[in-house]
């Protein structure tokens, strides 16, 4: 099953996607928030699965060392309201680390029956 990933900057979709990719998954990161196509995810992936990943201003602020100001991430999650309102799972990861985000997904696919493909797991 096809997963999509996505959410504003620095919420850590690269790093799941790569975490995922690496246990088998077809997971794909959709950097969507610079659109403004509210329906890229579905456009570029049209996942069967679609993870919404979030983080709060300070969390990107300090992840990607930058000063932005809160209008800036609402212009994001207003970029991303069609796929947050698709989104199966949503995770907040303000305070989880890239193992512990990808630790939380992995229950959420498990719990729906969704498993990795070892063909598609890289080293």
């Amino acid at each position: 099953m096809k997963i999509g990933i996505v959410g504003p900057c620095a919420a850590g979709k690269t790093t799941l996607e790569g975490n995922l990719r690496r246990l088998g998954y077809d997971a794909h990161a959709i950097g969507q928030e610079h659109s403004q196509a509210q329906m890229m995810w579905r456009q570029l992936t049209d996942p069967d699965i679609l993870i919404y990943l979030d983080a709060a201003l300070p969390t990107v602020c300090a992840r990607l060392n930058v000063n932005w100001e809160q209008n800036y991430i609402d212009e994001q999650a207003r970029r991303l309201t069609d796929a947050r309102a698709h989104a199966d799972f949503t995770l907040a990861t303000d305070d989880l680390s890239g193992a512990e985000v990808a630790a939380r997904v992995v229950a959420f696919l498990e719990s729906i029956r969704v498993f990795p493909s070892p063909a598609d797991s890289k080293s």
